[in-house]
């Protein structure tokens, strides 16, 4: 059930053609603010994932040490090394780089495998309160304000959120049975409060910005595998990039996610799934959907 005084949504929107003449700053400049030691893994498949979104443009913002890894993994984004704690983490030192780095940019996507730290904490609630790019935030970029909401709020500036019933019980000190017996109640009281749009994650993911609620139907067990949540949050964020409305974009972008996850278990079971297998599906679940869109 809906909940009060939100609608619910059942039509997928869909991108623009492109123009004959288009160049890639059409498309959008897009920071992932990503990565520590041991997780570069999640800052490719974050990359990864807004270049087969569409984004025009792709730079990786991540710890020193962990570039050369993160450069390997795809030669098509650009990378940005900023100062790092003992630990392989972005240190609180990283600040006014990453400020002049968010300056350039049409999103933001911040958080997977970033770890934790109180510096980290800092720097992501100055990043926040310093810029009015579009934001999704992510896995640890969500971690940082846990049972601290109040401190997402952007003053109108677009947020989008994609937690899973873990990290979004923390956020409102609820613990996960509560968050999945009202999950939509749950995401759309908070949505509206905190001026956000909710990607609360799992089966029947919920989208909603307290207005309008939509309930996705794509996407099947075999995405339960780490990694999957990092190419959402990059592909949210190149749908950002391309011009969509928050919560437009969150939403197609979970329908795709799971689409492609879908193609990728009819390809190769859900058993051996892995998240790089949405990345080689995105490109046919945009086909896919254009398709169904025009005919």
């Amino acid at each position: 059930m809906p909940a009060p005084n939100s609608s619910v949504v059942t039509c997928i929107p869909t991108l623009p053609p492109r123009a004959p003449d288009s160049h890639k700053g059409d498309f959008g400049r897009v920071l992932l603010v990503t990565g520590s030691r041991g997780m570069s893994g999640a800052a490719v498949l974050c990359g990864t994932a807004a270049l087969r979104g569409g984004a025009g443009l792709v730079r990786l913002a991540v710890p020193a040490d962990i570039l050369p890894i993160v450069a390997a993994g795809n030669p098509c984004y650009m990378t940005a090394p900023l100062p790092q704690d003992e630990s392989g983490r972005l240190a609180g030192g990283a600040e006014a780089e990453l400020l002049e780095l968010a300056r350039a940019q049409d999103v933001l996507a911040v958080g997977p495998g970033l770890g934790r730290s109180d510096a980290l904490t800092a720097l992501l609630a100055a990043l926040l309160s310093q810029t009015t790019t579009p934001v999704v935030l992510d896995a640890d970029g969500l971690n940082a304000f846990d049972e601290r909401p109040e401190r997402l709020r952007r003053g109108g500036a677009p947020l989008v959120i994609t937690p899973h019933p873990g990290e979004f019980g923390r956020l409102i000190g609820q613990d996960i049975k509560a968050v999945q017996a009202a999950r939509v109640d749950l995401a759309a009281r908070f949505a509206a409060e905190h001026g956000a749009v909710v990607v609360l994650k799992g089966y029947g993911t919920v989208v909603t910005d307290g207005r309008r609620v939509y309930r996705n139907q794509t996407g099947n067990p075999g995405m339960a595998t780490g990694g999957s949540g990092d190419v959402l949050t990059g592909l949210v964020a190149a749908l950002l990039g391309q011009g969509l409305e928050a919560f437009a974009a969150a939403q197609l972008g979970v329908y795709l996610h799971g689409l492609a996850g879908d193609l990728a278990r009819d390809a190769r079971g859900e058993v051996g799934l892995i998240a790089a297998d949405l990345l080689d599906r995105l490109p046919e679940a945009f086909r896919r959907h254009a398709g169904a869109k025009a005919g």
